[in-house]
């Protein structure tokens, strides 16, 4: 039974805000919990829509968070297809796009992220993509399946996560690819050249076309349709379709409008966050890929657009607003499935940050694990076709200890060694 003395208003029925909600009653909580989103499809998860949804491999009642009915089943007032459109701090209300107005006593803000557009003459034809959304995955995996039957070309816009794992996917599908890409190998910025060459290797043994140090300038078309692609060193690449996977920003539209601290764009931007998930107003807490948050572990703010960021941040910010001691410091987590390579990537190494990449194991099989060493430290790691070593890798960076370099390279030296 709702007791109405309080109500959660948490904008974004994504992973963070359903986990939000789903922390919120079982921590107890009995006041009204309401979900809007401005999607009309229930909370799902993004992993899926680049991996096993868009490769056909799993069905798309799959990639939801909870069953329709579970959101009546515990009391969650659930308002989708609805964008919140004005946010009164001192009123404590929000006003969604229907002129319905609600009142909050604590509130959440899990807006995510949107995928950047490229600016440049025509993407306003027919077959310019993004994926972000699920409606994005669905029409993606019929342009994939249809170029892969017609010999069809892709061009994809950008060699990071999104654009190599829809890179696989197409080329599953027997679609030709051409990746287009500024910097010089692919994850340049999150894994640097020692390891982002791995990837150029991977997919070109597949049959994915690269252009390093390129940018696309142009979309030509017929009839609304695409034709070709330019790049900025002057050539120009046939292209049926063309998928724009220049990365995602914040949705921070909302908190700005409303006066709330945002994050310098150096940290990644977004909504500032303390350590427990509060924005500059202690009534809202900000938390997933909107969010750039005070990292207690990591002594910096940072803001981390990844699935796990999403899964333990609702319900880390449920908790804070419940009033309960919160010090969010997770390892930053993500990984990635492309052809037979799977990873997991835990910790933080940014450009400048490191001194050195040690690898253990054998990379030229695949199947080994790379640090990224700072100030002797372990900052970063990332583990290739070898499993359940993902807490002990954990455990390593938050340990923060100095390792010897060769020690950590030799595969017969146990990783628990390094934290006991």
């Amino acid at each position: 039974m709702v007791d109405a003395h309080e109500t959660f208003v948490i904008v974004g029925a994504g992973l963070a805000g359903a986990k939000a909600a789903e922390t919120l009653r079982a921590e107890g909580f009995t006041g009204r919990v309401i979900l809007i989103g401005d999607e009309r499809d229930h909370p799902y998860e993004r992993p899926p829509l680049s991996k096993g949804y868009l490769l056909g491999k799993e069905e798309r009642d799959s990639v939801f968070v909870h069953q329709p009915a579970w959101y009546a089943e515990h009391d969650i007032e659930l308002h989708l297809g609805q964008p919140v459109v004005g946010l009164a701090r001192e009123a404590h209300t929000v006003t969604l796009g229907d002129g319905t107005v609600l009142r909050y006593d604590k509130l959440l803000l899990a807006t995510g992220a949107e995928p950047r557009r490229l600016d440049i003459p025509g993407t306003d034809l027919a077959g310019v993509h993004h994926l972000r959304r699920l409606a994005h995955a669905d029409r993606l995996r019929g342009v994939l399946a249809s170029l892969g039957r017609d010999n069809g070309h892709l061009v994809i816009a950008g060699a990071g996560w999104i654009g190599l794992e829809v890179a696989a996917a197409a080329r599953t599908y027997g679609a030709e690819v051409t990746i287009v890409e500024p910097e010089p190998t692919p994850l340049h910025h999150v894994l640097g050249p020692e390891i982002g060459g791995l990837f150029t290797e991977l997919h070109s043994e597949h049959g994915v076309r690269f252009r390093f140090g390129a940018s696309l300038t142009e979309i030509t078309g017929q009839d609304g349709m695409v034709l070709a692609v330019s790049t900025d060193d002057g050539d120009e690449h046939p292209a049926h379709d063309v998928l724009a996977a220049i990365g995602a920003a914040p949705r921070t539209a909302l908190a700005e409008a409303a006066g709330l601290e945002l994050a310098d764009r150096s940290a990644g931007g977004g909504i500032a966050v303390d350590a427990s998930l509060r924005t500059s107003d202690p009534d809202i807490f900000a938390a997933g890929d909107c969010a750039g948050a005070e990292h207690p572990l990591l002594g910096m703010r940072l803001r981390v657009e990844h699935w796990a960021n999403a899964l333990n941040g609702g319900p880390a910010a449920a908790r804070a607003m419940l009033g309960q001691d919160v010090s969010y410091d997770r390892v930053p987590y993500f990984f990635s499935d492309q052809y037979d390579l799977g990873m997991e990537f835990s910790g933080y190494a940014a450009p400048g940050s490191y001194e050195q990449v040690v690898c253990r194991g054998d990379v030229g099989k695949r199947e080994f694990i790379a640090f990224w060493l700072g100030q002797g430290r372990v900052l970063a790691a990332m583990n290739v076709n070898i499993w359940d070593v993902t807490d002990q890798l954990q455990q390593l960076i938050r340990s923060r200890r100095p390792v010897d370099p060769e020690r950590l390279s030799d595969p017969t030296v146990p990783l628990a060694s390094f934290t006991e």
